[in-house]
């Protein structure tokens, strides 16, 4: 099973210091956090890891981490940003390229006590074997953590920045050219929640992400730190707040796996 972000991932590393992208990798992992506590340490594995931005966060606090990505160049990157980590954390992770559709060869069932799938989902057709893989690897109890680009919300920034061509183009569906030129599919919140409790993965909590700043230039860069800091508070408090999560462009859930695996009744 192979994705199509190879195609645009020289452009995805060129960004990842600019401002949307911090923004999302932030506010992410505070959402995470509240799920997922420094103690005890669990087994984690971050599908699709990349250049690793939260396989280091949960590492850093204490997780074992195996971090799972087809992609040599940004696993290179990874391998080099732990170069600088302390030995202990260094220690937590685990490295592995491999095919987010060989899950269920890499691992055994129930191998972990969390799951992360973050931005990934949208270079898949079909999310099903994908959502069904992660569900066989997580642990009883195990909470799994999904990035998605928001069906519901595709109109917004091309609206926002009055791009109505692409306004015309999206409104209503679900597929959407991404900034680094990538066709890629967005999921709506109740058509994902639906499947995941298909798949014995009932969701607990569910978020917006980049509620304010997705119209921002892709190259924008990150402003200084106190403002910095105000910014991603209200990003944070806005992703957990309605009406405005809603409309974020990106939608953060987290799942827990039932005992069994099986949908209660």
């Amino acid at each position: 099973m192979s994705t199509k972000f190879a195609s645009g991932e020289e452009q995805w590393r060129a960004r990842l210091g600019t401002l949307r992208q911090v923004v999302r990798q932030e506010v992410v992992a505070r959402q995470l956090a509240v799920h997922l506590p420094d103690a005890p340490a669990l087994r984690v594995l971050d599908v699709g890891c990349g250049q690793g931005t939260q396989a280091l966060y949960l590492a850093r606090r204490g997780h074992e981490v195996v971090g799972l990505d087809s992609s040599v160049q940004l696993l290179g990157d990874l391998r080099r940003a732990l170069e600088s980590e302390a030995p202990e954390v260094r220690e937590r992770v685990r490295v592995l390229q491999g095919d987010i559709g060989n899950l269920a060869d890499l691992f055994a069932p129930a191998s972990f006590d969390a799951v992360l799938c973050q931005g990934v989902l949208m270079y898949f057709d079909d999310p099903r074997p994908v959502l069904t893989a992660i569900a066989q690897v997580t642990a009883p109890g195990g909470i799994v953590s999904l990035l998605v680009r928001n069906g519901n919300a595709l109109a917004m920034r091309p609206g926002l920045i009055g791009d109505w061509d692409s306004v015309e183009q999206v409104f209503g569906g679900t597929a959407y050219l991404n900034r680094i030129g990538v066709r890629a599919r967005a999921d709506r919140l109740e058509d994902l929640t639906a499947m995941l409790t298909e798949e014995g993965l009932p969701v607990r909590e569910w978020y917006g992400v980049r509620v304010f700043t997705d119209a921002a230039p892709s190259e924008a860069p990150v402003p200084h730190e106190e403002e910095l800091s105000r910014l991603l508070a209200f990003e944070e408090q806005a992703g957990r707040t309605e009406p405005y999560r809603r409309v974020g462009a990106l939608l953060h859930l987290i799942a827990v796996r039932q005992d069994g695996g099986m949908p209660s009744c």
